[in-house]
């Protein structure tokens, strides 16, 4: 357009140079504006792409797909989590974790047939609940046998994290690089910690090893052993904790019946 203004003969040598001169600065300016408003324009045309921005700048991780195994979806507790929040992420169930729980709800063992079944009820409720978020996959490897060594395999191909209840499993998943979220270490993890001085409530189940001691557990399953709590057998009684010992078979804590500390 600048070639197109009347400008006289004498100085059309002008018109290359405003030309260059233009092109320049209106490119200095396209530069500016995108660096100082593209991101707030494209939010504008786009609410979600300053999520999309920063999780292509690597700020934001995306939420890691997880693999479900048996014992998992038998235990029950991951369908509270999703309930929760507190995990998020698309599960997905291999069809030969689901092939697992129909054997084992088929069994002839009235234990094994129980859990079958308790796992399958738990996996119909979880799909109902998270229709988008419940996967089953069906993917199978014939040159693998087991169960576990498939769910490590299918792991790894799809850059997964294995959620499990299984002690063994995490281990040998752990040793080839595949990141493992077990229930039970986060259960570990959020259970209340006594401090000497706290009160609890506790049921007096049954004698202790030492003269007038009585045993009790928590909820958790952590043995309460309380001194002068044998005369409580079978009652609930409030208990003051004076210590806690934590030994290679779990944790241990002792009290005190709370009428006996106020005495």
């Amino acid at each position: 357009p600048i070639f197109l203004l009347p400008i006289p003969q004498e100085f059309a040598f002008v018109k290359p140079m405003m030309a260059v001169f233009a092109s320049v600065l209106f490119s200095f300016l396209g530069v500016s504006l995108a660096d100082t408003h593209g991101r707030t324009f494209l939010r504008l045309i786009n609410p979600s792409s300053l999520e999309t921005l920063l999780v292509a700048e690597g700020t934001l991780k995306p939420a890691a797909t997880k693999v479900l195994d048996t014992s998992c979806i038998i235990d029950g507790r991951i369908e509270e989590l999703l309930g929760t929040g507190f995990v998020e992420g698309q599960m997905i169930i291999p069809q030969f974790v689901l092939q697992e729980l129909q054997l084992l709800a088929d069994a002839s063992n009235d234990q094994k047939r129980v859990r079958g079944r308790r796992g399958l009820d738990i996996l119909n409720r979880m799909q109902e609940s998270y229709p988008n978020r419940i996967i089953v996959n069906s993917e199978d490897y014939e040159d693998i046998h087991t169960v576990d060594a498939k769910l490590i395999r299918f792991a790894q191909e799809i850059n997964a994290l294995l959620l499990t209840n299984d002690y063994n499993l995490s281990k040998v998943a752990s040793l080839q690089k595949v990141p493992v979220l077990n229930v039970n270490d986060l259960a570990q993890a959020i259970r209340p910690i006594y401090l000497p001085g706290d009160s609890l409530e506790l049921k007096i189940l049954k004698q202790g090893k030492e003269p007038e001691q009585g045993v009790g557990y928590l909820e958790d399953g952590t043995m309460v052993v309380v001194e002068e709590g044998q005369e409580y057998m079978g009652d609930e009684v409030q208990v003051i904790v004076t210590s806690a010992l934590q030994t290679s078979a779990g944790r241990m804590i002792f009290a005190k019946p709370q009428a006996s500390m106020v005495a």
